[in-house]
This record gives structure tokens, sequence and C-alpha cells, in this order.
């Protein structure tokens, strides 16, 4: 028998034994194939030896420009992708290791777009059960039960389950989306840019949304998204990816305070400022990403960077703390900080 819908977080389960998601040097390339036999000429260099753990109950922002690798990241997370090298944990146990339906009930996802989601032609109700189906958990009548109580609690009208998508706005089909990711409890949740596609006004009910479902059943979220602003509001660490590599890794707080790469505060100056008058500190980042293909050598940042000198064409910097759990991956940070050697680890 299915339990109910529980709205109080769960005890934090084993989280004097660690983090709950541990990403060990996590690299993934897929293969660019040309030619009558289709022979593999190339690879596309989405991620490379990327490293970061989660705490359990914290949100950690994901950010930077589409095709840095930050969606891929979600789904070798997920085990959607298999990983190219490096490996995932989950609770201090390998992803690999884990059946489907353990995999299941501990992450879910929460797709960018909440009408390509959804199967057109089957019933929402039917879609936020059908990964209890597959997993054989409960029985017909528990498993309608369980998807009425959590779509009451996503805000929807448990009468609504009999509808299709298309029958729903875009910002009650996200809640669709939502349901269908809570509806096997499970600890971790992957946003990849759950607010991107829709209205301003919708956004902020789905960002709140979060926020209280958050509290109210113990959630770590993994946030993608490349609007600083939302993940400002949502996240409480944030990283920094460009073309496949972790730039920068800090606190929200800390890094809208004082970003250090160039990049970060390039985004930053992305930002719109609502006041026309008021002048911005910092250039926007100029041109285009190189190729995923053929990434520059040492920094992969430097083609694009007004601070590149000959170090960062030559030699690949390596993320390093500077204080206040503040990780920077940019060989000009020393230069302008003033400072000795500090700590490299890993954040």
């Amino acid at each position: 028998m299915l339990p109910a819908v529980s709205r109080q977080a769960p005890p934090r389960r084993g989280a004097a034994n660690g983090p709950l998601l541990t990403v060990r040097h996590v690299t993934k390339h897929f293969p660019v194939r040309g030619g009558v036999l289709l022979r593999t000429i190339g690879h596309i260099h989405a991620v490379d030896d990327v490293s970061f753990e989660v705490e359990r109950g914290e949100n950690l922002g994901l950010v930077g420009e589409s095709g840095c690798g930050k969606t891929t990241i979600g789904r070798v997370i997920l085990r959607i992708y298999p990983p190219t090298a490096g490996a995932v944990f989950f609770d201090g146990r390998d992803i690999a290791s884990l059946s489907r339906r353990e995999l299941a009930t501990k992450m879910q996802i929460i797709f960018q777009d909440p009408y390509g989601s959804l199967n057109p032609r089957v019933t929402v109700g039917s879609s936020i059960g059908e990964s209890m189906e597959i997993n054989k958990i409960g029985t017909r009548q528990e498993r309608m039960d369980r998807v009425r109580a959590i779509m009451e609690v996503v805000g929807l009208y448990s009468q609504y389950a009999q509808r299709y998508p298309h029958e729903f706005s875009g910002g009650q089909r996200q809640r669709v989306g939502l349901a269908r990711a809570l509806v096997l409890h499970p600890e971790l949740i992957v946003c990849d840019e759950p607010v991107s596609a829709l209205d301003v006004s919708i956004q902020s009910q789905i960002l709140n949304l979060l926020k209280d479902l958050q509290g109210e059943f113990g959630l770590t979220y993994l946030f993608i998204s490349h609007n600083l602003a939302v993940v400002k509001y949502v996240c409480s660490r944030v990283a920094v990816m460009y073309l496949g590599k972790l730039a920068e890794v800090a606190g929200v707080d800390e890094l809208f305070r004082m970003p250090l790469h160039p990049y970060t505060q390039a985004l930053m100056a992305a930002i719109p400022v609502p006041d026309p008058r008021q002048r911005r500190d910092r250039d926007e980042v100029q041109g285009e990403p190189p190729s995923s293909t053929r990434p520059p050598s040492g920094c992969r940042f430097h083609t694009r960077c007004p601070l590149a000198q000959d170090v960062c064409r030559e030699a690949e910097p390596v993320l390093t703390n500077y204080g206040h759990d503040h990780w920077v991956a940019c060989h000009a940070v020393d230069q302008r900080l003033g400072r000795g050697t500090p700590s490299v680890s890993s954040p």
C-alpha cells in the first residue's frame, strides 16, 4: 500500500555521511559522424572533467550560456546519458549500481518545455502516474489516489487528471511536470530551466511553489538556468560553466558581491538594469563561444577574455579556493588580488 502524500520534510538521512550528490571528474563527449560509412570524425566536448558536490537540502544553481554543458551534466546525473569518464554518487552510492526503480525514487527531472515533455495523447493523470506504473508501485487505485493527491499539492484540481495537455496553460503544464517529478517522493530534483518558457508573472508562481515544496518535502535542487536573477532568488550556491568546464563556484551572496572570473563578471553585466541612467561597471562578453568540437587550448575563455595573457593560452587553470568557499579557475585572479598561492582542492 502506498503511503499518503506527506507535506512534512523527511529527516536528513545520512547527513553526517557526506553530501547527497557527488559529481567526480565527469566527462561527456558525443561522437560526430560523417561520410558514407558514418565513421566518427570528431567529438563534441560537452563536459570535460567537472567535479562538484550538492549537500542535502541545498539548491545549487548551474549557469552559463547555451551550449556550455549544463543540461548535459543534469542528464548524466540522471543516467539519461552515460558518462564518457568519471562517476556520479548519490548518498555515497555510485548511480551505475542503482536499479531503475531505485534511481527513479531518488532523482527526478523537471524539463524546460512543459508541453513538449508531455504526451499529447495521454491524460495528465496517466502521465503523472506513469513512473509508478513502470516501476510497479502500488495498485491501480493506489496510484490514482497518489496522482490526485500530488496534483492538489502543486495547485491543480484533482478532477483535471482526465484532461489532456492541450487543455492546460503553460504554467499549469509546468505544474503537471512538477507533480510528475514529485509523485515518487524523490530526494533530488534536477530543474532544467523550468521557468524559461513561461511568462514572467507565471515564472514567479512556479519559483515560489518550488521553494515551498522544498520545505514541505525536504527536497534538494540542482537548478539549471541561464537567468542569473532567477538563480539568485532560488539558489544558495552557484556554479558557473563555460564550454564544458567550471569557471567559478561560490555561495550566491558571495558570487553576486564579488564575481572573480571575467566570464562571470560578463554574465553579471548582461543582467538587464531597470534604470537606463545607471551605468554598468563591467563590459559584456564579446564574440561567440568557440566550437565545442575543437575547444581552445589553455583556458577555454581566453579567446574572449579582456585579461588574457600568454599563460592563459598555454596552461589550463585549476579550480582554486580563494577563501569563503569561493572557487575560481582563472590565471588572472592571483595577479588582480595580489595574493599568494591559494588552496587547491575540489568544491
